[in-house]
């Protein structure tokens, strides 16, 4: 913690920096964290927990060949919460002077005076903080001036108008790069800090065939920008989309099987996460209700989290509570093997937290060795699927309905494009009829799936 003459200057000068909008670095962010909490524990706080952020970045779309939009970004802010006698309170200032934070501060304890008690609140079991703040290759800036974007994504938008001519217009194509440093510490001495870099290109067109106007998208994300995919390739990717989508018909309703494409499973298989999430749990609102050691997926099927893997788009040496992240089994065989907890959630449910505070960190689900086409191959007749529309997830029952757009296949091949149509089931039903993982692995989110196929699903047509 901050003691001396030296260090009260090392807090003046990390102010001074973040006033003036500076680009601040680590140790700057780490100073505010414990200005505030030396400030916390002089008005007699029994614990207190403060986070500091600071994101820069930038984002240029184009469309049509001229700039549409160019927009800079440079936010930082600190979050401080309090626990007194059960009771927490927490506030929260963009102002980062040394009189707004006291301000900050001050406030919270106050809310906690008033706040009803809570016997689950409070941090992070001491023993857990992390104590070896790993670096895990998050970082990878990309010096990208305004121009440059620009350029990049008139490119990218270029390349997908010119892939068909059956591309009739655009919604433009976006490069955008962001750093953002997040500094936190809490009164059991905790205090650390890393930074991560996001960076993409993205384009959507919309392609026309007999008057009829369909619209796709594609685009690449990486935390380094030399792992993106070539602009023009993004465009191209796109364009294919949208003229695969050209023709679209509706079909009568069915039972068939499904294939979701990996950025879609990814989703689906999100749904099981939010139902064996902590706050689902012990409110007693999932689907998944103390499923712990139940086979929930075929044997085939695991999850795996893996918080430490480089470049990682949800890779974290802490989470939200300064806790230490570890690799652990979430679904082994099919059967669920534990829950995704915070301390909090933990405590109402009588177990410890799983370093979940915040979420999941890189969910891995092994796939065969088995291609999108082979999987298309093995489905012979059904759906597959590349667009969900609408909400229609409930977490409490399982009860399933998204509207779909995607292709139809006969005989192991695509024969066309459907739109109109709505996919429906149970989740507990259709997790049990996963019948394969494909190989093509999306590593674009914070969930890695390949390609899902589901045995059997209602598919609602016309």
């Amino acid at each position: 913690m901050l003691v001396g003459a030296q260090d009260i200057r090392r807090v003046v000068n990390s102010m001074s920096k973040l006033a003036k909008r500076e680009a601040p670095d680590r140790p700057d962010l780490e100073n505010l964290v414990s200005l505030a909490l030396e400030e916390a524990k002089r008005l007699g706080v029994d614990q207190a927990e403060v986070a500091v952020t600071h994101n820069t970045g930038l984002a240029a779309t184009a469309r049509l060949g001229d700039v549409e939009n160019l927009e800079y970004t440079n936010d930082r802010g600190i979050g401080i919460t309090v626990y007194k006698d059960s009771r927490k309170g927490g506030a929260s200032t963009s102002d980062i002077s040394a009189a707004a934070i006291r301000e900050a501060v001050a406030k919270a304890c106050s809310f906690a005076d008033v706040t009803a008690c809570d016997e689950y609140a409070g941090l992070a079991d001491a023993a857990l903080m992390c104590g070896d703040i790993k670096d895990l290759d998050l970082d990878h800036a990309w010096d990208l001036e305004a121009r440059e974007a620009i350029a990049i994504a008139i490119e990218s938008e270029a390349a997908a108008l010119q892939h068909d001519k059956r591309v009739s217009n655009s919604e433009g194509a976006t490069v955008s790069t962001n750093r953002g440093i997040r500094a936190y510490g809490n009164t059991h001495g905790f205090v650390g800090s890393f930074s991560r870099t996001s960076h993409s290109i993205s384009c959507i067109v919309l392609g026309e065939s007999d008057g009829v106007m369909q619209r796709d998208y594609y685009y690449t994300s990486a935390r380094d920008p030399q792992d993106l995919d070539d602009p023009a390739s993004v465009g191209r990717k796109a364009a294919t989309r949208v003229v695969n989508r050209l023709g679209a018909r509706k079909i009568a309703t069915t039972r068939a099987p499904v294939l979701y494409i990996p950025e879609l499973a990814r989703g689906f298989i999100g749904h099981a996460i939010g139902a064996i999430a902590g706050g689902a749990q012990y409110r007693r609102s999932s689907f998944l209700l103390e499923a712990v050691d139940e086979r929930i997926f075929p044997e085939f099927v695991n999850i795996q989290e893996r918080p430490h893997l480089p470049k990682g788009m949800a890779s974290a040496p802490y989470d939200g509570e300064g806790v230490a992240t570890y690799d652990r089994e979430i679904v082994t065989d099919g059967v669920l093997q534990g829950y995704v907890l915070s301390s909090y959630s933990a405590r109402r449910l009588g177990l410890e937290t799983t370093a979940n505070a915040g979420g999941a960190q890189n969910l891995v689900v092994p796939g065969s060795d088995t291609d999108r086409e082979s999987l298309i191959r093995e489905m012979g007749t059904g759906l597959v699927v590349e667009e969900l529309i609408g909400q229609g997830v409930n977490g409490v029952t399982g009860d399933y309905s998204r509207g779909a757009v995607g292709q139809w296949v006969e005989n192991g091949e695509i024969q066309y494009p459907v739109h109109e149509v709505t996919i429906a089931g149970n989740l507990r039903e259709l997790y049990q009829r996963i019948s394969a993982i494909g190989s093509d692995q999306d590593e674009r989110g914070g969930i890695r799936c390949g390609s899902l196929l589901v045995g059997e699903m209602t598919i609602a047509g016309a």
